[in-house]
């Protein structure tokens, strides 16, 4: 027969500082790798974000897939990396890309956009997304430093942080953050 053999019961204090320990560890990993959350500064993206509003950040399945046209997305200021823009995705490498009398075009298609607060009164002479990089714009045109203007330019994919995918304040605001319809039915 076996001895039975006692485990020494842990102290109360290791126990706590075990637990904390490992909440700690989890909810790096989970930042760092998984997702993130992102509080909205500054007026560029209304009306669909406000100045305040808390987003849950995917950060994973860019690490998969490329940004779609539409999405919106968390990104490292290009001009300085210590700053993060959110910014729609408008055009993907290789697009031709313009803004002519406050009128978006991809590839010389008008985008009907429905979720701008005013037409731009900056326009953009028609280039094309270089490989690796992304046409950003504000959906508040007429107040947001985005891919028009050098400091932001064409973005560099490794700036990317992640695509907004919940905003989950203030609650009566809570929704998922789909892409705009007009990207579908373009056969974007």
């Amino acid at each position: 027969m076996k001895p039975i053999v006692q485990r020494k019961q842990k102290s109360p204090l290791r126990e706590l500082l075990e637990t904390v320990i490992s909440a700690v560890l989890i909810a790096a990993f989970i930042m760092i790798f998984i997702a993130r959350a992102y509080t909205v500064n500054g007026d560029s993206m209304l009306p669909t974000l406000h100045h305040g509003e808390r987003l849950l950040v995917d950060k994973i399945s860019y690490r998969f897939t490329e940004p779609s046209r539409g999405e919106i997305i968390i990104f490292k200021n290009p001009a300085n990396p210590s700053e993060q823009f959110v910014k729609r995705v408008i055009g993907l490498p290789g697009d031709k890309v313009a803004i002519i009398q406050g009128v978006v075009f991809i590839n010389d298609q008008p985008i009907e956009e429905d979720y701008t607060l005013a037409p731009a009164r900056i326009g953009f002479a028609p280039q094309i997304v270089p490989e690796g990089t992304y046409f950003v714009l504000g959906d508040n045109r007429n107040n947001s430093e985005d891919s028009r203007f050098s400091r932001v330019g064409f973005l560099p994919r490794e700036l990317i942080i992640g695509r907004a995918i919940w905003r989950y304040w203030p609650l009566s605001k809570v929704s998922l953050m789909p892409r705009p319809a007009v990207f579908n039915d373009l056969g974007f």
